[in-house]
């Protein structure tokens, strides 16, 4: 039954987080923390549960990664240079997250989400940061429909940003994208469909690195991780191709209505406990 649990579960995380390009953590991890206040999973600690929903990260990000290819939406030069500081971050993630109880966990990952949350809500009411063609990277993407979008972004930011992301990643299992495609959009103006697509590709090689050393340090559940990736797997394909049927405005409201439930949840079982 644990499996048959697990397996729905990686499904459903894998779907939407390919669909909106956060890896799939943004689900695992919430629902393992549910599945650890049950008597059948009372083992699982906050450590365990980061761990295994990293290591499901690969295979989430691979097989996002392999069918985003096929409708050509990955920027990879804009992936490469943020993996640059993404990697680093995952890794000092991974050691942080070592120290921390379950309520403290379920507060802090709860009040990061909805603070991602947030900034979907008043995004459009923000002003993006100044952008000079001269001093930052140009890049330029046509859909389907041809229409021709000109994003970009000075890759010191970027770097340092991403460096934030992976950080986070480590900490919350969650794969970075649940900042990183927020990021992309509001600050380096990404079509929500590449900045969802470059996210899976980034999350591939991040959750590979901080997988490293969560495994290093005994925080996976070989046995659940088994269970999941068949899911994921699936999932990610699943994903892929809501992805490409959904409107960008759809997207983005499915980010914010998610975090927000998530996030709430989260932080009322952290104070609650």
């Amino acid at each position: 039954m644990e499996w048959i649990i697990l397996i729905l579960i990686g499904i459903a995380a894998s779907s939407l987080g390919s669909l909106i390009g956060m890896g799939g953590g943004i689900v695992v991890v919430p629902a393992l923390l549910y599945l650890a206040t049950l008597p059948s999973f009372s083992h699982l600690t906050p450590q365990v549960v980061v761990g295994t929903s990293l290591f499901t990260m690969i295979f989430t990000g691979l097989s996002s990664t392999l069918a985003y290819m096929k409708h050509k939406t990955v920027d990879y030069k804009s992936g490469f240079i943020f993996l640059i500081g993404s990697g680093p971050g995952s890794i000092l993630g991974a050691w942080v997250t070592d120290k921390m109880d379950l309520h403290s966990f379920n507060i802090y990952f709860g009040t990061f989400i909805l603070f991602v949350s947030l900034v979907l809500v008043v995004k459009d009411k923000l002003k993006p940061l100044p952008f000079r063609k001269d001093k930052g990277i140009v890049r330029t993407f046509t859909d389907n429909s041809g229409t021709a979008f000109e994003y970009g972004f000075n890759p010191i930011l970027g770097v340092m940003i991403a460096f934030i992301v992976g950080f986070l990643s480590g900490i919350f299992g969650i794969g970075g994208g649940s900042l990183m495609v927020p990021t992309m959009i509001l600050l380096f103006f990404f079509p929500p469909h590449v900045a969802t697509a470059t996210s899976m590709f980034m999350i591939l090689p991040t959750s590979i690195l901080s997988s490293i050393t969560h495994i290093a340090l005994g925080n996976v559940n070989w046995l659940y991780a088994l269970a999941l990736i068949p899911g994921a797997w699936i999932g990610a394909r699943i994903g892929v191709y809501l992805n490409t049927r959904f409107k960008s405005k759809t997207i983005v409201l499915i980010i914010r209505t998610i975090l927000i439930i998530v996030g709430v949840r989260l932080i009322y079982q952290g104070i609650t406990g």
